[in-house]
């Protein structure tokens, strides 16, 4: 089999898929099929990869644009045999048995994302274990809270993370004084189990006599703590099977696609939306790991082959400021090369949190008429609502109706908060049975925290219960409302509304926002004054939703997912105590600083 573009990950040990039939003996007391070097579990995620794999011309499975890796549907479960033999090979007596018996077995990843990372997933399910992602820029005190809530018996770590998890490893043994004594964890490193060659197809087996149950355990995902710390969310199999092909059928996925991935994969878009939907359908991911870098995301956008992209808000917002901060200053024949080259991508993809409508209407236009295809969902329940394929028939602002199957109800009618029943939902919060069952209503909705709104079919988040409603001077306020026309003004980059504690209203409104670069020739505001920033939404809001405080900063920081963590930056922007670049509103005196 030819492998032109396909290079070493250092330190890579090169192995034979020969080497894959030296199963040690100690596994005898495994059934001799599911033991058997080249066998997968039967499971419909592995029969339709397999089917994939004898696809020729061979069909491409992943793209890793940072070891400049490619390698097809064949190579990639050849890597995934090994590694996942040497993984059996290493665990002790008692996990085989558990894993015999099909109970939870969980074993982290830490990896960016990329070849290694996907080898490293689909290596854990071919066990029988549950994959449990870690980010690669975790402290390692952090991280070691991560290994031990999800009980982990083994991490597996990409060669790039290996002296964080070797850190990893030796603060674990370490720690005799926290709850449940020091831990000695096993770690493999994904590369040194790579092949140099594929097998062939014919020699990859689907097992007769072991199935897994589709219910059962196969994925981890830590919620992102914003109400306490972390809990871990655990996926049923069928995350990857009937989850993620639902999800491809909504997006019109089929093996001729091609997706750039740039999220971090510890997150659930970044595994079940950008990953294993792709997978199950045989397309390609391409992945784009490290720092966010709008410029390389517009290059490659240009040079083409993408018919999806997938970003947060955060993301689109930062490609539109370097497209009229760089891209719009080009002459006309070399910007048209950038802007055709985001039209012939089918679909961008947003999620996490909400998209503001000017951030729309400036993509739409970009993109020749195509709007962005929004969703919302959450770790636990998956996708809820969504846009579909072509969303031009649905109301700007809205993230569309619910999808075929999933029953939601709003608290009071037509608006509160968004309670929903799925079949795709989360299995549990591990270890923790009082937080699994107070998440549920006495009915069995699952209460997502989130306000929305509905017109018909179509649904529309007004924000988060805790975060995003403001209750100013006797008023609820939507801050997601405020930012919608913060964003539209031509100076601003990005806006952060959030309530501030105050002892006349309760709560005052108050706006964190980075500015754009002024284009040339366009007069614009340099350093908005908070009566400057009221004037200019004089037309747009009513008197009670105008901001009181104001603070200007160059960038809003974001997790890795892109999301801004709204209540711990703005205890951070606008402390109790006050700051010298808070500006303050009053009837008195126009913007005095507090």
């Amino acid at each position: 089999m030819a492998t032109t573009g396909i290079q070493s990950i250092s330190p890579l040990k090169e192995v034979s898929y020969k080497q894959l039939q030296n199963v040690p003996g100690e596994l005898t007391d495994m059934s001799p099929d599911s033991a058997a070097p080249f066998t997968l579990p039967n499971f419909p995620f592995f029969s339709k990869l397999l089917r994939y794999a004898y696809r020729q011309p061979c069909a491409l499975a992943v793209r890793d644009d940072v070891s400049g890796i490619e390698r097809s549907y064949l190579h990639l479960l050849t890597d995934v045999l090994s590694l996942r033999n040497s993984l059996r090979r290493t665990l002790s007596a008692q996990v085989h048995q558990q894993l015999d018996n099909q109970e939870e077995v969980y074993i982290c990843i830490l990896a960016p994302g990329g070849y290694e990372f996907v080898v490293g997933f689909i290596a854990i399910l071919a066990l029988g274990a549950a994959a449990v992602p870690l980010s690669t820029s975790l402290p390692v005190q952090e991280g070691s809270y991560y290994v031990r809530k999800s009980r982990a018996v083994a991490m597996l770590s990409s060669s790039n993370s290996s002296d964080l998890a070797e850190h990893l490893q030796q603060f674990l043994r370490a720690s005799s004084d926290v709850k449940g004594g020091s831990l000695d964890i096993l770690n493999l490193n994904i590369a040194q189990y790579l092949c140099s060659e594929p097998c062939l197809p014919s020699e990859i087996l689907l097992s007769s006599s072991e199935s897994l149950d589709p219910n059962g355990a196969g994925t981890i995902i830590f919620t992102s703590g914003t109400t306490g710390p972390p809990k871990a969310a655990v996926q049923r199999r069928n995350y990857a099977t009937d989850v993620a092909e639902t999800l491809a059928d909504d997006l019109g996925v089929n093996d001729r696609d091609t997706i750039l991935h740039v999220f971090p994969v510890h997150h659930t878009t970044g595994v079940g939306t950008n990953i294993l939907p792709f997978l199950i359908k045989g397309a390609c991911v391409e992945f784009r790991s490290g720092g966010f870098d709008p410029a390389w995301v517009w290059r490659r956008w240009r040079d083409g082959g993408l018919t999806f992209f997938s970003g947060v808000p955060t993301m689109y917002q930062r490609l539109m400021r370097h497209y009229k901060e760089k891209i719009a200053e080009l002459p006309p024949a070399e910007r048209k090369t950038y802007e055709l080259g985001a039209r012939q991508i089918r679909s961008f993809l947003c999620g996490t949190s909400a998209l503001p409508e000017p951030l729309q209407e400036f993509w739409t236009t970009i993109r020749g008429g195509q709007p962005i295809n929004t969703r919302y969902g959450s770790t636990e329940t998956q996708l809820v609502f969504t846009t579909g394929i072509d969303a031009r028939g649905i109301p700007v602002g809205s993230v569309g109706p619910a999808r075929p199957g999933i029953e939601v109800k709003l608290v009071n009618g037509d608006e509160g908060e968004i309670l929903v029943k799925s079949p795709w939902m989360f299995a549990k919060y591990l270890d923790d049975d009082t937080a699994t069952a107070e998440i549920f209503d006495k009915d069995g909705f699952f209460r997502t925290g989130d306000i929305g709104r509905r017109e018909g079919p179509n649904y529309f988040i007004l924000g988060r219960a805790s975060i995003d409603i403001i209750k100013s001077g006797g008023y609820k306020i939507s801050a997601l409302d405020i930012e919608r026309e913060i964003g539209a003004l031509p100076y601003i980059s990005e806006v952060m509304v959030v309530g501030v504690p105050d002892e006349e209203y309760g709560q005052r409104v108050a706006a964190a926002v980075s500015l754009l670069k002024p284009d040339r020739g366009e007069p614009i505001r340099t350093s908005p004054t908070i009566t400057e920033l009221r004037q200019d939404l004089r037309s747009q809001l009513s008197s009670y939703k105008m901001p009181t405080l104001l603070r200007v900063v160059r960038e809003l920081p974001t997790t890795a997912s892109g999301k801004v963590m709204k209540k711990q930056l703005g205890q951070e922007l606008f402390p109790n105590a006050g700051h010298p670049e808070v500006q303050k509103w009053t009837k008195r005196t126009a913007s005095p600083k507090l």
